[in-house]
Formats: structure tokens, sequence, C-alpha cells
């Protein structure tokens, strides 16, 4: 990783990039410590700290990278936007326009990046207006009046839609990975908060024997999940593929063997981050609506909470476990239908002269293409489970409450690699180039 940021920092386009992609990081933070006028930070601050025993705001909290508790101008951050990726996404399936422009190659992705971007600022709009409606007369403005409201409103709304301007340009500029990168500075930006928080709870106040044994502990289970993420990340299957001998004027060439690599985890992060959302937004509305669930409504919403999973004392709240487990494997399959076509990779190959030794071109081809995928995604998925759940394991034996686990560490892993990879491919091209001038 060092060698390839070195010899990235040699080459003065990358160079570039890389100091355009960290001034970009610093106005992210920055703005994640600018108050927005005429709110009253320390009831939030107050309000989310009586919240810190709900998973969701865990979650929240480390995605927006602490701005959201503190009520900036990020407060928001780029959670609507990563919401109206997934409504996007989903959509794909059940409306066929949709599924168009998705097969319509750059220029459909396109309009679906602009649909998103209108649903990312309209999504953002509604966020804000709930938020001032639900805690303004509760403490959360300093003075209720058109102004004030208005003007949070406007400062929530353009934070977040700025934040994806700046993911975009980081994406278009910058390394690459843009919103990646955004979240990934989010979420490190809290974990020497969390890492003081497991200190002076498991290590601080013991004797020297038993800190020493439970920082070893934190450390195995950090480089336990870290290790698992790399494997997991750079598993791949390769498909061979052969091309068949062509005559191209008077010579006769091809017999190239080659292969089509498919990734054991070949949706990424996106599963967890899809399912993770999804079981945070019951227990995110009943909190901004200020009212205690009782019954099945309070039991339902404590087995969608994080903290209560692997409980002795709560058996029961482990059940919610199953639907996170359920919601990371059909995220998987479905991510992995949406961005690798099999009737696509095969009719290009049969176009080519490229076949799959022992399997016929066309039909055969994407029926084989589709079995193999069946198998390395649910490995891949069941892969993400084990490494989501060893943190959330830990944290519900031990009752380590902080805002990073599996799924902050799958994120900082992931979009490290493969921004690493990004900068490497960059790095190729331009040699491949230079090469070609010479």
């Amino acid at each position: 990783m060092l060698t390839t940021l070195r010899n990235a920092f040699k080459v003065k386009d990358i160079r570039k990039k890389l100091l355009y992609t960290f001034m970009m990081l610093i106005v992210v933070r920055l703005g994640s410590q600018l108050p927005i006028p005429g709110v009253n930070r320390e009831y939030f601050a107050n309000w989310f700290a009586q919240q810190q025993s709900s998973g969701a705001f865990n979650f929240f909290s480390a995605f927006t990278g602490g701005s959201f508790e503190k009520m900036s101008i990020f407060a928001l951050n780029i959670t609507p936007y990563i919401t109206s990726s997934i409504i996007i996404q989903l959509l794909t399936i059940a409306i066929p326009q949709l599924e168009e422009m998705h097969r319509d190659g750059a220029d459909g992705r396109k309009k679906i990046q602009n649909i998103t971007r209108y649903m990312t600022v309209g999504l953002a709009l509604f966020e804000s207006i709930a938020m001032v409606i639900g805690f303004g007369r509760s403490g959360l403005l300093q003075k209720v009046n058109f102004i004030n409201v208005v003007s949070v409103v406007v400062a929530l709304t353009a934070g977040s839609a700025f934040l994806m301007w700046v993911g975009e340009q980081i994406t278009e500029k910058g390394v690459g990975n843009g919103i990646s990168i955004v979240l990934l500075i989010n979420i490190i930006s809290r974990v020497p908060q969390d890492i003081a928080a497991l200190f002076q709870s498991y290590v601080a106040n013991t004797t020297i024997a038993k800190g020493a044994m439970a920082a070893l502990i934190i450390i195995a289970i950090i480089v336990l999940t870290i290790v698992l993420v790399i494997l997991l990340n750079g598993a791949v299957r390769k498909i061979p593929v052969q091309y068949a001998k062509k005559m191209q004027g008077r010579r006769l060439v091809g017999a190239q063997g080659t292969h089509i690599p498919l990734k054991v985890n070949t949706a990424g992060v996106i599963p967890v981050i899809f399912a993770s959302s999804l079981m945070s937004i019951p227990q995110m509305i009943v909190a901004f609506l200020g009212k205690t669930p009782t019954g099945f409504g309070a039991t339902l919403v404590g087995m969608l909470n994080q903290n209560n999973w692997f409980k002795i004392a709560n058996p029961v709240y482990s059940v919610g476990l199953i639907l996170y487990i359920v919601l990371i494997i059909f995220f998987a399959y479905f991510y992995t239908s949406i961005t690798f076509n099999p009737i696509e990779v095969a009719d290009n190959m049969k176009k080519q002269g490229g076949f799959i030794p022992g399997i016929r071109p066309g039909r055969p081809t994407t029926d084989y293409l589709n079995k193999i995928l069946s198998y390395i995604v649910f490995i891949g998925a069941v892969g993400l489970t084990i490494v989501v759940l060893i943190p959330i394991f830990f944290n519900g034996v031990f009752g380590a409450s902080v805002s990073f686990g599996g799924t902050s560490i799958i994120i900082i892993v992931g979009v490290i690699l493969e921004t690493l990879q990004s900068i490497e491919s960059q790095m190729v091209v331009r040699n491949y180039k230079g090469f070609l001038s010479e």
C-alpha cells in the first residue's frame, strides 16, 4: 500500500488527483464542524446521547462522521444519497423504464444518476423539514419563526447536496470512488473516539493482567476482521476462456487462452450497507417521533437493534439477526444481478469466437455462468455475514458499545483496497500511453 502511494506521488497527474482528493476531504471535515445558525446544539447533543442504546444511531453516527449529533451543516451528510441509491436500484427491477435505462450503457446510467441526484435533494429536503417539525418546538431551534425554520431546512438540504457534489468531483477529478471515500473519511474520523471508549471501558479501570488481556482480545478481533475482509475482497473464481483460430489476411491467428475473473464478493460492501440501512429506518422513526413503543412493538424494535443481539439476558432480540442475514444474502444476489449480466457476457464471447472449454457457446454458457455465480455469490454473502457478526457478537456478549463494527471495517478496508487498485490501474494506463507515444 505504501509502495503504491509512494509511486503514485512520483507521477504528476496522479499526484494532483491525490492532492485534490485530500483537499476535498478537508472541506468535508471542516463542514462537519460548522454549526447551523439558529440551532441549539446542546439540546440535540443531549437528545442524541439518550439514544446511544439504539444501534441505528450508532450506525448513523459512523456514516455521518459525528456531524449529525453536532447539528452541523453536514448533519445529514451523504445518507440521503445512499438511501436514494437503494431506492433507485430496488425500483430498477420493478419499473421497466429504469431497467431499460440500466441496459442502455453509459447514457442510461447517466440518466439513472440524474434521477438519483434529484431524489437525493428531495429526500434531504423531506428529512430536513421532518427534523424541524419534530424537534423545532422541543428545543432544537433557538427561536421558532419562519426565517429560522427556512434557514435550517436550507442549510441541511444544501449541505447534503454539496457533499453529493463533492463525491462526484472526487470521482471525476480525484482518485475515483468519490461517495465511498467521503463515507470512508466519516467513519475513520470516529475510530479514535471509539478506540478511546474501548480503552476506558476494558483496559484503563482494571488490573494490568486483565487490561492486557482485554487489549489483546480487542486487537485480535480487529486484526481478524481486517484479514477476513482482505481475503474476501481478493478471492476470485477464474473462468477459463478459449478463443478459436481465425484467418486475418493470410495469417492464422487466435487460439488464445484467457479467463473471466468473477469476484467471490461480487457486490462488495453494498449488501451490508443496504441491510443495515433498512433495519435502522424503523428505529430512527420511533426515536424521531419521541414515542416509546410498548408490547410487541417494543420487542420488534428491540429485534432490529444490533446492540441487543447475542445478549443472554434477552435472547428473543437475537431473532432480528435472522432477518439481517437474509437481507445481506438477498442484496448480494440482487446487486450482482444488476451489475453482472451473464447473457451479455455469453453473447460477447460468442461474437468474438470465444468459448468456455467443455461448454457450448450461447445458452449453455449463460446457464453455466449463472450456476457459478449462484455458488460464489452465496459464499461471498456468507463471508460478509461472518465478518459483520464478529464485532456484533463481542459487542453483545461483552457490552462494548461503539459506532464502528464489522460494517465500518468492511467499508474502510474495501474502499482503501478499491482506491489503491484504481490508482494502480491509472498508473498502468499512463505508462501504457507513454509507451505508445514513444
